[in-house]
């Protein structure tokens, strides 16, 4: 069995029609946002392995380290009552959610994009396919009409094997997100509990 040349993707590739070009794209774009996306997540989020520390660093911030650190510090810097520590974490939350939610929307929008590009390409293809049978004769019509459908049913394909993908990475992320939010909430409460203020 021969390997998978280069000449063959490209064969496939261009039997594709012209939709293919902006399934490409949306492809790039698509994974690009979604892998910026986990890093940034990744990166913002909260330590777990020093949950246990939490509690000491919130007594001592100058103890604390990391993500956590420049939390607690913000959240007790003058501040003197719960209702400002609350207004604080609220502040870190909508800091740090909310980009992750505008964000996962656009990828969201990306991935539902992208079947739909593939249907595109699906109908072109189709209507090619009839164009080819009611202007071409003989011998021609088996060609126009494999060409037609094979242009149809690649960017469908093509369409769908960026998107189910794209589903998972939104899923990931989701949990991702949640983690945090939930670890700031963990974090609040901590801040609340140990500083016993009004």
């Amino acid at each position: 069995m021969e390997g998978v040349t280069l000449e063959k993707i490209f064969d496939v590739w261009a039997s594709g029609g012209t939709v293919m070009y902006p399934l490409f794209f949306l492809a790039c774009l698509l994974y690009t946002q979604a892998f910026q996306l986990i890093f940034y997540v990744r990166r913002t989020s909260l330590n777990k392995r020093n949950e246990f520390q939490w509690a000491q660093w919130v007594q001592s911030p100058e103890k604390a380290e990391g993500r956590v650190a420049e939390i607690i510090r913000y959240t007790q810097t003058d501040t003197s009552s719960a209702k400002q520590v609350r207004n604080r974490f609220d502040e870190v939350r909508m800091a740090t959610l909310n980009l992750v939610d505008r964000r996962v929307r656009f990828v969201n929008t990306l991935v539902a994009t992208a079947p739909l590009l593939g249907l595109l390409g699906t109908v072109i293809g189709m209507l090619q396919t009839f164009l080819g049978l009611a202007t071409s004769g003989g011998g021609e019509t088996a060609g126009v009409v494999a060409s037609g459908i094979s242009e149809a049913l690649l960017t469908t394909l093509t369409g769908l094997i960026i998107a189910l993908p794209g589903l998972f990475i939104v899923m990931i992320i989701q949990r991702q997100k949640h983690g945090l939010e939930a670890n700031i909430t963990r974090l609040e409460c901590l801040t609340l509990s140990q500083l016993k203020i009004d």
